[in-house]
C-alpha cells in the first residue's frame, strides 16, 4: 500500500513534466499519418493520429462505372482501415511515453480507462 502512495506521490512531483510530455505527444499524433485502402487501392484515405480523416482519392473509374452502393462500401472499409492502423500506430507512440507509468494510469500501455462497456465497436 505504501508503494502504491509512493508513486502518486512521485507522479503528483513530475505532473507539470507529465503534462508537457503529454501536450508534445497530441501534438505529434496530429503530424502522424497513416494510408487506409480497399477495393485494391481504388479508395486510399490518409487519417492522422487524432483519428482525424485528413484526406480521401477515389479513382475515377470506380465513379464512372456509377456503383454507388459499392463506392460506400469501398469508402467505409478504406476509413475504417485508415482509423485502426492510426489507432495502433498511436497507441505505440503514447505507450513509448508512457513507460514508466503506472498501469492504471489512462497513457499508460495496456492501461487507460476503457470507459462503459457496451457490446459493440
Amino acid at each position: 500500500m505504501f508503494s502504491q502512495l509512493g508513486n502518486l506521490a512521485e507522479l503528483m512531483r513530475n505532473a507539470g513534466k507529465l503534462k508537457e510530455s503529454v501536450a508534445k505527444a497530441t501534438e505529434a499524433l496530429g503530424q502522424l499519418q497513416v494510408e487506409g485502402t480497399s477495393g485494391g487501392g481504388a479508395v486510399t484515405v490518409k487519417v492522422n493520429g487524432r483519428l482525424e480523416l485528413v484526406s480521401i482519392r477515389i479513382d475515377p473509374k470506380l465513379i464512372a462505372d456509377g456503383d454507388t452502393e459499392l463506392l460506400e462500401d469501398l469508402v467505409a472499409a478504406a476509413v475504417n482501415a485508415g482509423l485502426t492502423r492510426a489507432r495502433d500506430t498511436a497507441a505505440q507512440s503514447l505507450a513509448s511515453l508512457a513507460g514508466g507509468l503506472p498501469m492504471g494510469f489512462p497513457f499508460a500501455a495496456g492501461g487507460g480507462n476503457p470507459g462503459p462497456t457496451s457490446g459493440g465497436s
